[in-house]
């Protein structure tokens, strides 16, 4: 091998503390691949907190600073504004956090974050619960869905909270869905990001056969239905204004992606009718918002 050719230095090294077909170590891995070395993570308690790794051993090579469960953009915020007192401009920071360090306990400080325009990368990895502390039900769990704090004779009720509306609400100049179901989307929107100066959102589906309760080598298949049912479209968002749809696949129903997880097992034909609803409902919101 030509010793000029420098070698690309592995981001995500064996050794994680995953369960078998944890998405959001696919996540991970598919985020630092288009990222690169050039990135600072800072990431609050959740799952990525414990499957990097027993300290010292971790599997990331990249710096990684773990904060409280509330202060993740703050964090954030705080070393890029550190990085440019010293003339660095090029280094991302990557906010990673779970849908409870994003949609509840961190919300406060993503927003001030994000209202100040902090020029920061906050990726959500949302797997639809608290599944580091024994997957209780958060405010991104979906409407029907079995957690240990809302059991099969009290499912939860409430719709999924649109994460992404509330980030482009405050104006950023840039905001995404994006899946490990679809992986080369995932990797255009990312290395778009990174290039985009002021705050960053990207809200990144990620299966999790634990509390789904789905087979470990479902995880892709399972976020690839979610896609092609539309209960998680891909689209962008930029200003918060200018709202674009995805390269998708066509439309199918959901049956097919609830009967994969037993979360969803004690559903009655009525729930997957009014699931069917929502999901519909809110498509084509989404389509109306999107320019051609």
């Amino acid at each position: 091998m030509n010793e000029h050719v420098k070698q690309k230095r592995d981001l995500f090294t064996p050794g994680h503390f995953g369960c078998p077909g944890c998405g959001a170590t696919l996540a991970m891995r598919q985020t630092l691949s288009a990222l690169g070395e050039d990135t600072i993570v800072t990431m609050p308690a959740g799952c990525w907190s414990t499957l990097i790794g027993i300290y010292p051993y971790t599997c990331l090579t990249v710096p990684v600073i773990s904060v409280a469960f509330g202060s993740t953009a703050a964090i954030a915020a705080g070393i890029k504004a550190s990085l440019s007192i010293q003339g660095n401009d090029h280094t991302t920071v990557l906010a990673w956090a779970g849908d409870g360090g994003t949609f509840d306990i961190g919300l406060q400080a993503l927003s001030g974050a994000v209202e100040r325009n902090d020029d920061i990368l906050f990726i959500c990895y949302d797997n639809e619960a608290y599944m580091n502390t024994g997957i209780q039900r958060s405010s991104a769990t979906p409407a029907g869905g079995w957690t240990t704090t809302t059991p099969d004779s009290a499912l939860k009720g409430q719709k999924k909270k649109n994460i992404v509306e509330i980030m482009a609400a405050h104006g950023i100049p840039y905001a995404a869905t994006a899946s490990i179901g679809a992986p080369e989307d995932l990797n255009g929107k990312l290395k778009k990001a990174k290039d985009i100066k002021g705050s960053r959102f990207i809200h990144l589906f990620v299966s999790c056969p634990t509390g789904w309760r789905h087979a470990p080598e479902l995880s892709v298949e399972v976020a690839r239905e979610a896609i092609k049912s539309r209960v998680f479209p891909l689209y962008e968002v930029s200003d918060g204004e200018v709202w674009r749809l995805s390269p998708m696949p066509d439309k199918t129903g959901v049956d097919a992606y609830l009967k994969y997880q037993g979360r969803f097992k004690k559903m009655l034909a009525s729930g997957h009718q009014h699931f069917q609803k929502q999901v519909d409902d809110d498509w084509q919101r989404l389509l109306n918002k999107c320019r051609p």
